[in-house]
């Protein structure tokens, strides 16, 4: 059998960097692997003028549009670590992108807004990101993409074992 994973030799060798894959092609992990790192070198690309990663902007825009969240909140909804948001919301203020404020009923807790320097940001930043996912999308149909999001997100989203 030709791939110990699925049984199935999905693409064989890479020629055109003569090194064999034939067991990683059958890897769901290696493709989303790929295609992550593909989709990042366009993204990048396209945010150069901005300075901007795809965790950041995932938290203006979760930001955005759930003002007063809180660090936490924003951490859980990109499953990230206190730690690691602590830096980047660091980075997001020194850019002066957000505001962050103790909250009015718990100061332990820290909620966020955008500033007007990060609205005008996200505002410039989603019309590029549009066109990113429209080109890097272009070899699906709508209908692919659409089942492609579904199918990641029930990789994602189902319970641990």
């Amino acid at each position: 059998m030709g791939n110990g994973a699925t049984g199935h030799d999905v693409s064989g060798s890479d020629e055109n960097e003569g090194l064999e894959r034939r067991w990683l092609t059958g890897l769901v992990g290696y493709h989303l692997r790929m295609a992550h790192l593909a989709l990042y070198r366009d993204f990048a690309a396209n945010m150069t003028e901005f300075d901007l990663t795809q965790k950041q902007l995932a938290a203006l825009e979760l930001i955005a549009t759930n003002p007063g969240a809180s660090q936490v909140d924003i951490a859980n909804a990109l499953s990230m670590d206190r730690a690691t948001m602590m830096g980047m919301v660091k980075r997001l203020m020194a850019r002066g992108f957000i505001e962050r404020r103790s909250s009015a009923i718990d100061r332990r807790r820290h909620e966020m807004r955008l500033s007007t320097s990060g609205q005008e940001i996200l505002g410039r930043v989603h019309g590029i990101i549009d066109r990113h996912e429209k080109d890097f999308c272009s070899v699906l149909s709508e209908d692919e993409r659409l089942d492609l999001i579904r199918m990641l997100r029930r990789l994602y989203e189902r319970p641990p074992t």
